[in-house]
């Protein structure tokens, strides 16, 4: 199981270039495995200060995706949260080669099924307000 965060500040949204892969040298959501006895919230908290030196506090659940790879075998479940900062320095770290903000039209190219889905709804959400 993996925990995911969705942060927004001023209409950018917050991703992390992965250093590793899969998926390396794209860009995704803050986040990753889930401990054994991990709370999924406490773990999107840990992996978003790992990854981003920000601490957030966790604002409500987004979704729970289950995806099939192109080969056919299961990826991890992904929960995934709406998170608020509360402090901390931005500073790439852990698996992440870079951390920025972006706005809704000037986007990366993004890694994982459930980052295009979160994105993809935010960016709806934009255009209706």
């Amino acid at each position: 199981m993996a925990a995911i965060v969705f942060i927004v500040d001023e209409h950018r949204v917050l991703l992390v270039k992965r250093a590793e892969n899969p998926e390396k040298g794209k860009w995704s959501l803050p986040g990753g495995f889930v401990d054994a006895g991990e709370d999924p919230r406490e773990a999107a908290i840990r992996e978003a200060y790992e990854e981003t030196g920000l601490r957030v506090t966790i604002t409500r659940l987004l979704d729970v995706f289950y995806f099939q790879s192109p080969n056919g075998s299961p990826t991890p479940i992904v929960i995934a949260f709406e998170a608020q900062m509360i402090g901390g320095a931005l500073c790439a770290a852990d698996d992440a080669e870079e951390v920025a903000w972006f706005a809704a039209d000037k986007l990366p190219e993004l890694a994982f099924a459930s980052t295009h889905a979160l994105i993809s709804r935010w960016r709806t959400s934009l255009s209706c307000e």
